[in-house]
């Protein structure tokens, strides 16, 4: 998963303040408690501008160099009006560079909290039977054509982020399926991500090919002993975090109840997003790459290969830097992250 988020755009200026990208949370950030990892700074790749081909060039080679298949960027679309839109438009008006991606809408509510709630909200998202057809026109005649676009079957693969707001879900994969054969294409393979086991999305009962079940896994993980608690701060007065050990979130997903539906699955390197709230920050503490690895060798060994081409795996994400989630390479660990992904990968696709 790809965050477009770090580039300018006159949206971000007006909201935050002139020039504001992701990095401007990520420099920020300092340590909560003893031993907090903070702040988490780039290495190889700086402090990158996604204006900037060369720079989408040289995430595409180093995830390449590592063995990933491809980039499914976060696409963000308000009844017509686009934002973040430039890496993905740089890439399909150039051509470059030569690596698969795909899409997932995150069709939720902009929030200045970014929280995904009702809060403070600066683009608000609505639906209607015109503007799924809106939308689904563009991007069946703007992207999906593009023969790097990720595809199942020859059909292109494109996610719904927060599938259970989505009103009438059935009817709404219909419209999108309508209006993909009427641009020519077989159809599309249309995946719903489960941001929240609270609404478990049925993909027989709607229509949707795949289902993802999604990390981190807040539900289950809210039940972890003591984790609502909220933790002063001894070290900036008032602030709040919550704190989870990440072998105890390894440890939970790994003995998770499997989903009875077809799935894909889904694991983070990390997470710590005090970068962006000074409030309840939740952090996952003593993320390493060998209980990574251990998590992502659970995740390939317990994935079931629907057919030759129904076989993904979903790391979130690439590049969430104010989320302290990413495989890029940091300061403090380099590229040992992508080194213990390549190692997993190598072993699952050689059994294959």
């Amino acid at each position: 998963m790809v965050l477009p988020q770090f580039h300018p755009f006159p949206e971000n200026d007006a909201w935050w303040g002139k020039g504001f990208t992701e990095w401007t949370n990520t420099v920020k950030a300092r340590p909560r408690f003893k031993g907090h990892y903070q702040p988490h700074l780039p290495a190889d790749l700086g402090f990158y501008d996604l204006r900037l081909l060369q720079s989408l060039a040289d995430q595409a080679d180093l995830a390449r160099e590592y063995g990933l298949y491809g980039f499914c960027y976060y696409h963000y679309w308000f009844n017509g009006k686009r934002l973040m839109e430039r890496p993905v438009d740089e890439i399909l008006a150039s051509g470059r560079p030569d690596f698969p991606f795909m899409l997932a809408w995150a069709n939720e509510n902009w929030s200045r909290r970014w929280d995904g709630k009702d809060k403070e909200v600066l683009m608000e998202q609505h639906y209607s039977e015109e503007d799924h057809r809106n939308h689904a026109q563009y991007l069946c005649t703007r992207v999906f054509s593009d023969k790097r676009y990720i595809r199942i079957n020859n059909k292109p693969f494109f996610l719904f982020y927060n599938t259970h707001i989505i009103p009438d879900l059935k009817k709404t994969v219909e419209i999108w399926r309508e209006v993909a054969r009427q641009n020519g294409f077989d159809d599309l393979y249309l995946g719903g991500i489960l941001t929240s086991s609270e609404f478990e999305v049925s993909a027989a009962e709607t229509g949707l090919d795949i289902v993802i079940d999604w990390q981190p896994d807040w539900t289950h993980l809210k039940v972890v002993p003591g984790f609502t608690d909220r933790l002063k701060n001894k070290f900036s007065l008032g602030q709040t975090f919550r704190k989870i050990d990440y072998a105890e979130v390894v440890r939970r997903m790994k003995n998770k109840p499997r989903l009875l539906q077809k799935h894909f699955r889904a694991l983070v390197p990390g997470w710590d997003n005090s970068a962006r709230r000074k409030n309840d920050a939740f952090i996952m503490h003593n993320a390493t790459p060998e209980l990574y690895q251990d998590w992502l060798e659970d995740v390939c060994s317990q994935s079931e290969v629907y057919s030759p081409e129904e076989n993904f795996v979903f790391i979130n994400a690439w590049n969430e830097w104010a989320e302290g989630n990413h495989l890029e390479p940091d300061q403090k660990w380099k590229r040992a992250f992508l080194e213990a992904t390549q190692r997993v990968l190598t072993k699952y696709s050689h059994e294959q």
